[in-house]
């Protein structure tokens, strides 16, 4: 099957105070850990979206072998980076597998798992011990809605969706829901995590 990997990685970073993408991590930087993650998957094409702070992102981050797409309109939520990752996928794609740049500790073997759990659904959500969280799994089918939505949780509205109409799959993920980084206390704990 040809899935392609969306990594979004636009966000400006705001509790922070800097970009998170290149906040140093496992001798890289946390979006090298997470695109790292993205390329073992064995996804046919990795597209990483970019907004604010593109620049230094570009210098910081090792982007070989991955599709850079800048979202101008990052500031409106990340279903404007959604959409701009669409425009840069092969006709080829079968569905998307969605990554949060800035949550580095997603395991390969997770994206397969969902991958082949979710493929002939139209949306894959990850369920992890302590809650649902990413990545998640969206079919081509679901390009159309994912091009219509606006905001930044917006994608969830498709995850929960009900009724009979809905085909949402939840796939199970042993341990708790990877953690993201928001604050200097997430990171924090984060590093902490690996010694």
């Amino acid at each position: 099957m040809n899935v392609a990997a969306v990594v979004l990685a636009a966000g400006a970073s705001r509790r922070l105070g800097q970009p998170k993408q290149v906040l140093p991590l496992d001798g890289a930087t946390v979006l090298d850990a997470t695109l790292a993650v993205a390329l073992l998957s064995g996804c046919e094409q990795v597209v990483v979206v970019l907004g604010n702070s593109a620049d230094v992102v570009r210098s910081e981050v090792d982007l070989t072998g991955v599709e850079v797409v800048e979202n101008h309109d990052y500031g409106e939520g990340c279903a404007t980076s959604i959409r701009t990752a669409l425009t840069a996928l092969t006709p080829e794609a079968e569905g998307i597998v969605l990554l949060l740049g800035d949550q580095p500790r997603v395991r390969v073997a997770t994206i397969a798992t969902l991958t082949a759990a979710a493929s002939g659904h139209a949306v894959g959500v990850c369920e992890y011990d302590d809650g649902l969280g990413h990545p998640l799994w969206f079919d081509r089918a679901m390009f159309g809605a994912l091009e219509t939505m606006h905001g930044d949780k917006a994608v969830w509205k498709l995850v929960d969706a009900e009724g009979p109409e809905a085909d949402v799959i939840r796939v199970r993920i042993e341990g708790p829901v990877p953690r993201d980084v928001d604050t200097w206390a997430d990171y924090a704990a984060m590093l902490a995590d690996q010694s």
